[in-house]
């Protein structure tokens, strides 16, 4: 099975998996920082590979990724991503500084960058063990700065016998300054996104 395949419920059962992990991000993140984040997933759709630099803002957009390797019953890779300006604003948000206080990512924002990429793929992850009683374990983050292309190419080498698609969830941050928006792509290896539905009762 892959993604293409879905039905409409199906989707709609990611779909609410997504805003589930969301609202326990943002509440993650809140508590982390002191003070409300708000967080949803305002679209969920189904991603080529070959597009996905596309939908992190064009080949040649500078980005900052988090990558995430997902093992146990339901073995995955996770990325979240964001152009690099958005991803200094996030940092901004989180840490308390006016927007366009950061410009370059440091030993500091490289930090803050990993734990939010870790709080959210690990909120999406426990939400959907919630649904589906499947373990799932996450990898430490590692970060990446580099163009949307090259990015994309490093994730393909570590999962080009998986499939051709991705699932993509938008993400959207919302402090009191501004909303910001990144990508969060599941990349399930074979036998994953089957286990998962079958695990949903959606099979």
């Amino acid at each position: 099975m892959n993604f293409l395949s879905l039905t409409p419920m199906q989707m709609d059962a990611l779909r609410e998996v997504g805003n589930v992990g969301a609202g326990n991000a943002a509440t993650a993140l809140s508590e982390m920082v002191g003070r409300a984040i708000d967080m949803n997933v305002p679209a969920l759709g189904i991603v080529p590979f070959c597009e996905v630099s596309e939908h992190m803002g064009g080949a040649e957009t500078l980005v900052a990724g988090v990558y995430i390797c997902v093992t146990g019953e339901a073995p995955a890779s996770m990325l979240f991503v964001l152009p690099l300006d958005s991803a200094c604003g996030l940092v901004d948000m989180l840490m308390g500084r006016p927007i366009g206080t950061t410009v370059t990512i440091g030993e500091m924002e490289e930090s803050a960058l990993k734990e939010i990429g870790n709080i959210l793929t690990g909120t999406y992850l426990r939400a959907l063990s919630m649904f589906t009683q499947i373990t799932f374990e996450q990898s430490v983050p590692a970060l990446a700065i580099d163009m949307a292309e090259a990015i994309n190419s490093v994730v393909l080498a570590m999962v080009a016998d998986v499939g051709d698609h991705a699932l993509l969830l938008e993400t959207e941050f919302k402090g009191a300054a501004q909303n910001i928006k990144g990508s969060l792509f599941l990349i399930p290896q074979e036998g994953t996104l089957e286990k998962i539905l079958a695990s949903l009762g959606l099979a």
